[in-house]
């Protein structure tokens, strides 16, 4: 199987379960049909940027950095505080409101954040539209940007 399939099956596994360690994770591969080694898992953690945070269940667990949007910088983050107007869902898309002139400002920082439910994005002066898989992706991607506005 492929390294990106198993990248987008990593990713989905640590969004659904906590997973504390590189063996439970080979295990629960394994149990998805990926024979990987631990070294595997390992190059694989440090290509998707994987970190360890407090577990709820377990002591720690493995996330994505992009995750509670940690992975962005001061910078960044500034920057689209300073240019978000409004989000909102509608369907499966959502669409981000700018100042006049930072539609792109904006839709650099939502492409860095790189969330997987946004299947694509346009941006334009003042608007940036996502295209999400179903509503509920799109209301997830709205109430996540709205809360680094709201930071």
């Amino acid at each position: 199987m492929t390294r990106n399939l198993r990248h987008e099956t990593i990713l989905a596994l640590i969004a659904g379960k906590e997973i504390e360690t590189q063996e439970e994770l080979c295990d629960e591969l394994a149990a998805r049909g990926f024979l990987v080694t631990q070294a595997t898992v390992s190059r694989d953690v440090k290509d998707l940027r994987l970190i360890k945070v407090r577990g709820m269940e377990k002591r720690f667990r493995y996330a994505c950095v992009r995750e509670n949007e940690g992975g962005l910088s001061d910078k960044m983050r500034a920057l689209f505080c300073t240019c978000a107007v409004a989000i909102r869902p509608v369907g499966n898309l959502v669409v981000v409101k700018t100042l006049p002139g930072s539609g792109a400002n904006a839709g650099v920082v939502i492409d860095e954040l790189a969330y997987r439910e946004v299947a694509g994005s346009i941006a334009g002066d003042d608007t940036v539209l996502l295209i999400c898989e179903t509503a509920e992706d799109a209301k997830s991607v709205a109430e996540r940007l709205n809360a680094i506005v709201r930071t």
